[in-house]
């Protein structure tokens, strides 16, 4: 048996302590113990986000959370303007599409973060804009975006939506601090969690928004939602395993001490940056990288999917593909999570395996000593 690596920005590595409180006895979740550890997540959930305000849970993927925070807080016709740098920037704008909304599409170069001019200067241009919407980290791409400067522009202005999917628990994002109106994040990434939980917090002057906000909505409703989280529930049958997990995880995150978190996550990606920069590779965000994944650009002419099948196959490690005009261009390694020091030592010396594999001159060691001089730093 050949151990399993699993090294792509979600789903993620799952710590012992959070997969057996998962495999936990079921219980109904409509009684007081279910209730206790609910609002116990509440808390823990407040302190991750940086907010004084409820941080609604949904049985759902990312996706749905931030279906529910443009469904909530928008109403038909509305004008949005959606900041477009990668995959899941083109994820706002399909929602938005989706239900009735008027979409300002400000297109940003794959790999390069938004001007906030560029921004400041579409709301002079429509300054009947409701929402911007944006990701801090934008995983197709590895980018982050500087959400702290774009929330001064939006205060007093249009609501600011953040994609946090591979943000929160990852960097630190006040979202309080910075005047984000709402923030989304899903379970598989930095809160080392299966796939199945989504997360919508939401300002003061957002929750007044959603109480006038005409979209359709149901399943997704988070004044219900909050009515009924305040009290230890939830509108509908929540993923009651998962919350348990969810505790386990806010624990974990806890103990180790929330800077102590986001230091190592910096840590760890500027050690997989370092390697890749060794090798003679080129980063696909290298003006402003995001802790969570590191995206690298595969030598000229070299398949980029075939290797990863490689990886995957020969290896049984997942690194993620690059996403639509990066596929088979592009190669995505993640520090995301229950990740440690020799994950990063383990993806960097299978990448130079891979590459050497495929026809490139990689002398063996060389990524993996960079990577360990920006880990050393930390042990001495």
């Amino acid at each position: 048996m050949i151990k399993q690596y699993l090294l792509a920005p979600g789903p993620t590595p799952i710590p012992n302590e959070v997969a057996l409180a998962m495999a936990e006895t079921m219980i109904h979740h409509r009684t007081p113990q279910f209730a206790k550890i609910f609002l116990e997540v509440r808390d823990g959930l407040r302190e991750l986000f940086a907010t004084k305000n409820d941080v609604i849970v949904l049985a759902s993927s990312g996706t749905g959370a931030m279906e529910a925070a443009v469904t909530n807080l928008l109403s038909p016709g509305e004008k949005v303007l959606v900041v477009n740098g990668g995959k899941f920037g083109e994820r706002w704008l399909e929602i938005s599409k989706a239900f009735g909304l008027d979409p300002i599409d400000l297109k940003v170069e794959w790999g390069k973060p938004v001007a906030v001019e560029a921004i400041e200067q579409k709301l002079k241009e429509h300054r009947d804009v409701q929402a911007v919407m944006v990701q801090a980290s934008e995983t197709s791409t590895t980018t982050w975006h500087p959400i702290d400067k774009i929330a001064r522009v939006t205060k007093g202005g249009p609501l600011l939506i953040v994609d946090g999917v591979t943000a929160v628990g990852v960097k630190k994002v006040p979202m309080d601090e910075w005047g984000v109106d709402a923030f989304v994040t899903g379970s598989q990434k930095a809160m080392m969690l299966p796939p199945g939980l989504g997360f919508v917090a939401l300002s003061d002057r957002a929750w007044a928004r959603a109480a006038q906000a005409k979209l359709p909505k149901f399943y997704f409703n988070l004044n219900l939602e909050r009515k009924n989280q305040q009290k230890g529930a939830s509108a509908f049958t929540p993923a009651v395993s998962l919350v348990f997990g969810l505790r386990a995880s806010l624990e974990l995150m806890r103990k180790e001490g929330l800077d102590r978190v986001y230091a190592r996550h910096e840590r760890l990606a500027s050690a997989t940056r370092a390697a890749a920069t060794a090798l003679g590779m080129k980063l696909l965000a290298p003006e402003s990288p995001s802790p969570a994944a590191t995206g690298i650009w595969t030598p000229p002419g070299m398949d980029a999917d075939a290797m990863l099948d490689f990886f995957r196959e020969k290896m049984l490690i997942t690194f993620a593909e690059g996403q639509d005009q990066l596929r088979g261009k592009a190669i995505r390694i993640a520090h995301v999570g229950y990740m440690g020091a020799f994950d990063v030592v383990t993806a960097i010396a299978a990448l130079e395996m891979g590459l050497r594999k495929f026809g490139a001159e990689v002398k063996f060691g060389q990524g993996v000593a960079a990577a360990q001089e920006v880990l050393m730093e930390t042990l001495v």
